[in-house]
């Protein structure tokens, strides 16, 4: 299969493989739209989410990532201010002493072997469409369109979002449509241990090294390989509309890798 692949590749023009890539991915994004549209839990979640819309105006939030930095990250700072929470970062729960404000999760592996978890919580949740096949509704669970094609920063999550190759950049977009005038990222750290094709599935051998926790996708879970490529596009087009805004993201990451966002120095925004 790998071999007509390449075979392909080498006899067409790339004008015409990007063309093609692109018809196929509008078609599948369109066959998505009328239940991510019409769907009685989506046209819940689009009533809930307009509910929503501006209600941090003014204020700031920090998204954390889940990172290895956290270790070394203050958590204990965050306890008064807004935050959103990604994917497991409930595994920090009980060290903190507090939840995070918000949670965002649109992986599916992750929503997959997590949905227990996720479905306990009990702050607001935004969450893919997909994970319909996971999650019930409740009343603080959001149902966001996120697709993998198609990329876009959406300042106005009742619409369609592009995941931008992690939920980080989701998380953007919800914080721009919450109102948030400065977000700070933490524990982004946009660095890997693990190497290979980028979001090629794999199932953890032993302990993470790529997050704060060893068992944080540790043996046995299956996840995908980061896109960081993907994932700086999506972050370029947040910091865009954010500056469009006269809105800012800053990277307070310690020792993170990302260079997308102005850099600030974590304990310097608690003076």
């Amino acid at each position: 299969m790998n071999e007509k692949r390449e075979l392909v590749k080498s006899v067409i023009p790339e004008p015409l493989l990007i063309a093609y890539r692109e018809t196929k991915h509008a078609f599948d994004r369109a066959k998505q739209w009328p239940s991510a549209t019409f769907h009685p839990w989506r046209r819940e979640s689009i009533r809930k989410l307009g509910e929503m819309r501006g209600r941090h105006k003014g204020e700031r939030c920090f998204i954390i990532g889940n990172g290895p930095s956290l270790k070394q990250t203050d958590l204990q700072k965050l306890r008064n201010e807004y935050t959103i929470g990604m994917n497991r970062i409930y595994m920090l729960f009980p060290e903190l002493g507090f939840q995070t404000t918000y949670f965002c999760s649109v992986n599916d592996l992750v929503i997959e072997q997590c949905a227990a978890d996720i479905q306990a919580l009990d702050m607001p949740r935004f969450i893919s469409w997909r994970a319909r096949k996971w999650l019930s509704p409740q009343e603080n669970l959001y149902y966001l369109h996120t697709t993998y094609t198609g990329p876009k920063f959406c300042e106005d999550v009742r619409g369609r979002l592009w995941e931008g190759g992690t939920v980080t950049c989701v998380a953007l977009q919800v914080a721009f449509h919450l109102g948030f005038e400065k977000v700070i990222l933490i524990g982004v750290d946009h660095n890997f241990a693990t190497k290979g094709k980028p979001n090629t599935t794999v199932i953890s051998q032993g302990d993470d090294p790529n997050h704060f926790h060893p068992a944080y996708f540790g043996k046995g879970f299956r996840w995908q390989l980061p896109d960081l490529d993907s994932s700086e596009h999506g972050y370029r087009l947040a910091r865009e509309a954010y500056e469009r805004a006269n809105r800012e993201v800053v990277d307070a990451t310690i020792g993170g890798k990302l260079q997308i966002f102005p850099k600030v120095d974590y304990n310097s925004l608690f003076a």
